[in-house]
This record gives C-alpha cells, structure tokens and sequence, in this order.
C-alpha cells in the first residue's frame, strides 16, 4: 500500500527533534534519533540495503541500480533536526483547504494570525491547500517536507520497477539548523558522485549559491566606578559597544540588503558597564567583499582599542564557503532539474541562498550538492 506524502509528513512532524545550539553533544540532543528509528524501520520495510545509523544519528542507505547503462551514482539529503527558535513538541496541524488569500487565524485565543499583509508570499498559493500549525509550535516542514518527498519517492520508484535509474543514495542528518550538519557526514562511504540537499522553501527554488559565512565575538572590558566619582575613570563597555557598531556600514545589515547584498548581523549583545560582549555574524556571496567586510570589523576593533587602550578583544572564525565554485565544474546537475522542472509545469527559481546550507559544506568536502525546493515558507 502506497503512503502519501502528506501522510508520512503528518507523522515526522508530530516527532520532536528541535536540535540545541548550546548542546555540546553529538547529536545535539538525543530525541532526533527517536525520528531516525523510524526512517530506518521504514527503509528496511522498502527494500533497500546498506542501512546504517551511526553513533551521531547519521543515516546513509542504498537503493541499487535496476539499469545496465552505467549512471551515476546520486544522492538525496535532508536533515531531520527543526530549529531551536520555537519549541516542535506537540506539534498540531491545520489545513486550510482551498486557500482564499485572506488572513489565516492560526490560534485565536492566542490572536496568532498568518497574514499576507506580513506574509505577501501567501498571495502565491490561493486556491491551495496550506498546512500550518495552531501556533504554539514550528511546522517542522524544514526538514520533514524533504525527508517526506524523499521517502515517498524512493517508496514509487520502488514500486515501479519499469522506471530505470543509477543506484540511490539517502542520507538523513542532524544539527542542521545548528550549522553542524555536515560534521560527521561521511562522504566516501556515501559514495555519490553528486547530490541535492531537499530543503528550503519556495516552488522552483534550485540553489547553487550561498553566502560565504565567518562568525564574530567581541569582548569588551570596561572599568566600573562610583558614577559620582567616575570623571576620567570610568570606561563604560556598553557605551564603546555602540561606538563599535556605528562604525559598521549601517545600510549593510539585514534589513537594509537583498539578492547578493551581503551583511553585518549583530544577533546578540550583553553588557554592562564593567563588561559586554557582542555576537555577529559576516555574510557575503563574494569572496573579496566577504574578506573586505572581515577587515572592516578588524579595523573597528583596532580603532576602538587604539582610542581608549586595549579593552576590546575579538575572536573570529570562518564558517563556511560559498559552493558556487564547486557546483560550475558540473553545472549539468543543475541544468538536468532546470529541466526536468519546466517538464511538469514548475518554472526554475535559480537564485542565490541567502544562507547556508549542508550543501556548501559537503561541496567543499567533496561530494557537489546543490539544494532543491520544498515548499516551506515561514
């Protein structure tokens, strides 16, 4: 008996897998693998062979080639964490069948609304059927949309013995909302010769592009005195904290950028007057303003430590790389989906990631992964 997509993901949504960033552990927490066991069960109920589930709730199966022709190897990716913003326990779902384009009351004791006012991308799906939550809870379609599709691809295929194809490669991650998704992923066991992560959100995205990513962490010592006493004394961390930050392009924050406009992102500060701390994050498509967007923080730091004496201590790391120079060499794995998409009616969205995603990491490890819609929004 043939499972329907929305079926299998009504089920992989009520299972709570919301990774933990401050988690030390792989993986980040131990529930994702009640939803791993229950991929691998039905992989196994599948037929397909080479099943494992490692110690750091990585999945990797196989399903073998039916063609003589020799195809390449290719592999399908989606992570099985949800994001650590909201809670995805208790997940409820709602349709809204036949989607009218007006505001969607997802709680209404709560006065949770979805609203094309905020929301103008709802305008796309009228006449629709839309599946949200009641609003206490994440969805949980980033991922479990991509592991539903795949799931109830392989299980067609598998029942259609008449569609000839290379050999199959799964693969299903943790830690992906947390940037860690790739850190265990074993590429040469895996034995693809490409891939696509299914991940992300809007009908026709295909992605071969992401930011290049360096996060920084600016700690500031100040120096707290009575304030009555405090002239020429005092050195007040959260005031060189501002001072800092207004020496970044103000126009180069999130707000203010689109398409391939990098950014500056100040996503966390702390501070008192003895002592802040500042998170960034430092995003650019390309690599020579990404490198030039590293040095102005540099100077920031050098220049607030040249002014008021070495207070000020920065720690900065790269993240992650754009895969745009790993994908060109095979463009052919784009242009085949391009393809393949206007076949069945869905017109190719290619556009740059204004993010990250396994897929950049797993290129640069080897494997090239361009990643393909799912039809998540929000």
């Amino acid at each position: 008996m043939t499972t329907s997509v929305i079926e299998r993901f009504l089920r992989y949504v009520k299972v709570d897998t919301q990774s933990d960033e401050k988690s030390e552990t792989v993986p980040s927490t131990q529930k994702q693998f009640n939803l791993a066991k229950i991929l691998i069960s039905e992989l196994q109920y599948l037929g397909l062979q080479h099943i494992t589930l490692d110690n750091n709730c990585y999945i990797q199966a196989t399903l073998p080639a039916n063609s003589k022709k020799k195809l390449p190897v290719i592999g399908f990716i989606a992570h099985m964490d949800t994001a650590p913003d909201m809670s995805g326990a208790k997940v409820n779902t709602q349709f809204v069948k036949n989607y009218a384009g007006e505001d969607i009351v997802l709680n209404s004791e709560k006065n949770i609304v979805l609203s094309p006012k905020d929301f103008p991308e709802l305008k796309k799906y009228v006449g629709q059927t839309l599946i949200t939550t009641d609003g206490n809870s994440l969805l949980g379609a980033d991922d479990k949309a991509g592991i539903a599709e795949i799931m109830a691809a392989i299980e067609y295929i598998t029942q259609h013995p008449e569609i000839e194809h290379g050999t199959i490669k799964i693969g299903f991650t943790p830690d992906e909302e947390i940037g860690r998704g790739a850190d265990h992923f074993d590429v040469e066991k895996f034995g693809a010769d490409y891939a696509y992560t299914m991940d992300g959100g809007e009908i026709g995205e295909l992605e071969y592009e992401n930011f290049n990513a360096a996060a920084a962490t600016i700690h500031i010592q100040g120096r707290n005195v009575h304030p009555g006493t405090a002239k020429n004394q005092m050195i007040n961390s959260t005031i060189l904290a501002m001072e800092l930050n207004s020496l970044l392009p103000a126009t180069e924050r999130p707000e203010h950028t689109t398409g391939y406009e990098g950014f500056f992102h100040l996503i966390s500060f702390e501070g008192s007057v003895e002592e802040s701390k500042m998170v960034y994050i430092i995003r650019d498509h390309d690599m020579a303003k990404f490198k030039k967007k590293k040095e102005i923080m540099t100077q920031a730091v050098d220049f607030i430590n040249a002014k008021h004496g070495t207070c000020v201590k920065l720690e900065m790391k790269d993240q992650y790389y754009n895969m745009r120079e790993k994908i060109e060499p095979v463009m052919h794995i784009i242009e085949r989906v391009s393809e393949k998409m206007k076949e069945i009616g869905i017109k190719p969205r290619i556009q740059p990631i204004r993010g990250g995603t396994d897929g950049a990491r797993l290129s640069f490890m080897g494997l090239p992964t361009p990643n393909i819609f799912t039809g998540g929004h929000n």
